[in-house]
């Protein structure tokens, strides 16, 4: 457990706190309009290690060795220099904090961060953090990496990560549905609707990155269901018909061995600490493709919407659905932000059949393919 002072007169500015690792979708920007809840649980903390908020430099500013020593192999619209480490926690674990008004960024429902730390500390006025509240953005407290400093509390607690089967015997899933709430109201008048999880989808969206990678090419085929609904229709369309396909499978804790055949595994990482589970034996060797522990517990184990039986006048045998099952109303897309934030970041991306799927990424969101 750790907490966080003030690096200026070392105010404490935190709740006891625990590390996990960082939410895929962390710096998602999901839809318009969209009240999204807290990135963080209560108690605990993760850390960006790549530079994040102001400034930044366009790419055409960036000299490409530059961009390439960052890990970056692939034109972005623009990098920050912000210094990296920011350390994000849940709005209700801050101490000791004030708003600094003036800072309020480019804001449209709320706080973006936009203009730097928008929080000081109340006892000695250094701006530490940026507050993140507004719409389409997850809320969380930001808190500038060098105007903080962690300290570890003496405790007894056992800091050892979970293992794989401690998670699986919790069952923390992800379901791929969820209400969204909407700032005024939807056109429905209700100020929410069912969608796809914005975290399915920003999950989706660094695992295509990955898959398109593995698959040096060819095409790519997963299993039918839940898995084929959010990849296949991407993969059909990104890569190229005709030549022999590649077989994804779903891999991890407390499944079957994958076949020798597998040339693509679809892998856990551990929520604690970040690590991407790895089989052993023959499919060593094959491509792992990373999913957040809670999106992939629920494909390994969905939980569907079961028929209930019901009692007097039915006859027996007769099942009926109660409720009915929500569903969105359109096809799964991945996170064109995650999407891209995560290929331009692999190597392989600078192949010219990758780099191309990059050029015409506007005509794929046209296309409504993210």
């Amino acid at each position: 457990m750790f907490v966080f002072v003030c690096a200026g007169c070392g105010a404490r500015l935190t709740t006891p706190l625990s590390q996990i690792a960082l939410p895929v979708h962390a710096h998602q920007r999901y839809g318009n309009g969209i009240q999204l809840p807290v990135l963080m649980e209560s108690g605990t903390f993760a850390v960006d290690p790549e530079p994040w908020g102001p400034p930044r430099r366009r790419w055409e500013e960036i000299d490409p060795d530059e961009a390439m020593a960052r890990g970056i192999y692939a034109p972005v619209s623009a990098l920050s220099d912000g210094a990296p480490g920011a350390i994000v926690i849940s709005p209700g674990d801050a101490r000791g904090t004030l708003l600094i008004p003036e800072k309020s960024g480019g804001s449209c429902c709320g706080l973006d961060g936009g203009d730097g730390p928008n929080m000081a500390c109340e006892a000695c006025d250094l701006p530490v953090a940026s507050r993140i509240d507004d719409c389409s953005l997850w809320q969380g407290v930001w808190l500038a990496p060098n105007a903080v400093r962690r300290h570890r509390l003496d405790d007894t607690n056992n800091d050892a990560p979970l293992t794989w089967a401690e998670l699986l015997a919790e069952g923390k899933d992800t379901p791929p549905f969820e209400p969204i709430s909407a700032w005024g109201g939807s056109r429905l008048g209700s100020d929410h609707y069912w969608s796809w999880s914005p975290q399915w989808e920003a999950a989706a969206g660094r695992a295509l990155a990955h898959l398109l990678a593995a698959s040096e090419g060819r095409p790519v085929t997963v299993p039918d269901g839940p898995i084929a609904e959010v990849f296949q229709r991407a993969l059909d369309i990104l890569l190229p018909v005709g030549t022999a396909a590649w077989r994804a499978v779903l891999a991890g804790p407390g499944l079957p061995a994958p076949g020798v055949d597998a040339d693509i595994l679809l892998v856990p990482t551990h929520p604690q600490t970040g690590e991407t589970w790895t089989p052993a034996g023959p499919s060593t060797s094959a491509y792992p493709v990373p999913l957040p522990f809670g999106i992939w517990l629920w494909l390994a184990s969905p939980r569907p919407y079961l028929s209930l039986p019901m009692s007097g006048g039915m006859p027996e045998g007769v099942l009926r659905d109660d409720p009915p099952a929500p569903r969105p109303h359109h096809l799964f897309q991945p996170d064109p932000e995650t999407f891209q934030h995560t290929l331009v970041r692999l190597p392989d991306v600078r192949s010219p059949w990758l780099r191309k799927i990059l050029e015409n990424f506007t005509q794929h969101q046209r296309a409504r393919l993210f």
